[in-house]
């Protein structure tokens, strides 16, 4: 077991309360279940990088053969990912590996589904599966009720009626406005045009 498992297994452990208190086999299972992944990086805890991590090797000079150490880091992007069994956008940092990935499962649900506990490589991902699991069950164990053609025709007209009540007062209420709008304009200008005549009378006669 690697030292990122490892330490993955102890926390597990704390928090269910010690290693006896669970059966041997379920702790197996959840060894199992732990990425085996030798790579410490701590961005990969906040997203979806499919076995991508840090690379390292040597850099060589053209000229003398010198070699000297440097990395490669992943290529990771943040993403806005659809969510439908959330029914909505949830926002992830991602490599571009893992967006490949996800686009040939056929969205983030599925592609979290697919991808067994092992091989998920971060506890962000490790996370949402379990999170996508548990709603998938819950979702499994409702029932669910058909109504009739002429009850969906009748729900489906509400529906239009209803809307098209709405955009009727939305209308109303603008025409409302624009009315307003023409009255306090019309006001000013009625009180413009007093206050000229009012200071024509007021001017003194220009003598011939």
């Amino acid at each position: 077991m690697s030292f990122r498992a490892r330490e993955m297994y102890k926390k597990v452990v704390r928090r269910v309360g010690g290693e006896g208190q669970l059966p041997a086999e379920l702790m197996e299972s959840v060894k199992n279940m732990l990425p085996n992944n030798k790579v410490v990086m701590g961005r990969a805890k906040r997203g979806i990088f499919a076995g991508r991590h840090i690379q390292f090797g040597n850099k060589v000079s053209e000229d003398g053969g010198n070699k000297s150490r440097r990395s490669w880091k992943p290529n990771v992007q943040e993403k806005r990912l659809f969510s439908y069994i959330h029914d909505r956008h949830i926002r992830v940092k991602v490599t571009t590996h893992a967006l490949r990935c996800i686009d040939k499962a056929g969205g983030i649900d599925e592609y979290l589904l697919k991808t067994p506990y092992n091989k998920m490589d971060t506890e962000m991902g490790i996370v949402w599966k379990a999170k996508i699991e548990k709603m998938y069950s819950e979702l499994a164990g409702m029932e669910i009720g058909f109504f009739p053609p002429e009850e969906e025709t009748k729900i489906e007209q509400s529906f239009e009626e209803a809307h098209a009540a709405n955009r009727e007062s939305r209308r109303e209420a603008r025409r409302a406005l624009a009315k307003q709008k023409l009255l306090k304009a019309g006001n000013c200008n009625d009180d413009q045009t007093t206050e000229v005549a009012d200071t024509k009378e007021d001017m003194p006669p220009v003598a011939a």
